[in-house]
């Protein structure tokens, strides 16, 4: 796994592994199940991902689309890819709504509706309450 992978708390915030791509809770929740969105390979540019992981991320975007609408009732599906901090491809995924969503004792509202996220309202998760909501987050996973 790259570093960026590794920062973001693999393996313990683990959702989902594909071929390509790894799925990780991410850490600092800025809107429950916000999500990290990984490439498994060492490549810095978007462009440099191989023909094959960008078929992948058709896969993992549908299941991402589908666990979060299950899980949080999301309105928007916000996807950043900045890769200032972490160099390797990487999106912050962050289901957006009206209000506040609560699961495995976390209960989080989305403080930057309807306008853009602001990242510096994160809540850094517990360990307990990151394996709670990972395992939650898990349950509504597609098969």
């Amino acid at each position: 796994m790259n570093d960026t992978i590794l920062k973001f708390g693999y393996p313990a915030t683990l959702i989902r592994e594909y071929e390509h791509w790894v799925v990780l809770l991410r850490p600092a929740q800025l809107t429950l199940g916000s999500l990290v969105l990984a490439a498994r390979s060492d490549a810095t540019d978007f462009g440099s991902l191989s023909p094959a992981a960008f078929a992948e991320l058709k896969q993992a975007t549908a299941d991402i689309a589908a666990a979060l609408g299950s899980a949080v009732a999301h309105e928007k599906l916000n996807y950043l890819m900045l890769m200032m901090v972490d160099p390797h491809v990487h999106f912050h995924v962050f289901p957006r709504y009206e209000g506040s969503r609560d699961a495995a004792g976390v209960t989080l509202a989305d403080q930057s509706w309807p306008g853009p996220p602001d990242l510096s309202k994160g809540r850094k998760l517990e360990q307990g309450e990151l394996e709670a909501l990972a395992s939650w987050l898990k349950g509504h996973w597609p098969a």
